[in-house]
């Protein structure tokens, strides 16, 4: 279910602090997340070693998106802002620039889909995309999520801000 010929969906691992620590410091993604200053490796090797993998008590699960063919991590797909009661998360997509139009976000996007449904019972999910950001909203709407809402002015990049599109698919 994690998996497909192209890519797997798995655990974070210590292996995974260089590509981690790059991801996560590279200030040109930080206006779609809510980093605002580095992180440390220490701090990722603590978050690493101390990943709660049970969404149900976290309230988030991260899964590293790697090519089964080289073994090499590619991106990062999360859920967050789980919410049990309504069955609903937030779902976040990163894959490498240097990784990309090679189909793993959309595959990545459509193993997290069916987990969530199949696994954890999930009625929705929904992102929010920065409206200038192409690329993530050709990806959702590719994966079956709707556009629902407009948000202005949503997020802050530098002293501008943003509109974002609110993206929502339901699982069935």
């Amino acid at each position: 279910m994690l998996s497909d010929d192209k890519i797997k969906l798995r655990a974070l691992e210590p292996t995974d602090l260089d590509v981690l620590f790059a991801w996560e410091n590279d200030a040109s993604l930080w206006a779609v997340g809510s980093t605002i200053a580095p992180f440390s490796r220490k701090q990722l090797w603590d978050y690493i070693e101390n990943y709660d993998n049970d969404i149900f008590s976290a309230r988030q699960l991260r899964f590293m998106v790697e090519d089964v063919e080289n073994g090499n991590a590619v991106g990062m797909v999360d859920l967050f802002d789980f919410d049990p009661v309504s069955c609903r998360a937030s779902v976040g997509i990163m894959i490498d620039a240097k990784c990309g139009n090679k189909g793993y976000g959309t595959r990545a996007l459509q193993l997290l889909c069916d987990y969530a449904r199949q696994t954890i019972a999930m009625h929705q999910l929904v992102a929010f995309v920065p409206v200038k950001n192409e690329y993530s909203r050709r990806l959702f709407a590719r994966c079956k999520f709707e556009e629902t809402a407009f948000l202005k002015d949503w997020i802050r990049v530098g002293a501008d801000y943003q509109d974002v599109v609110v993206y929502q698919r339901f699982l069935g």
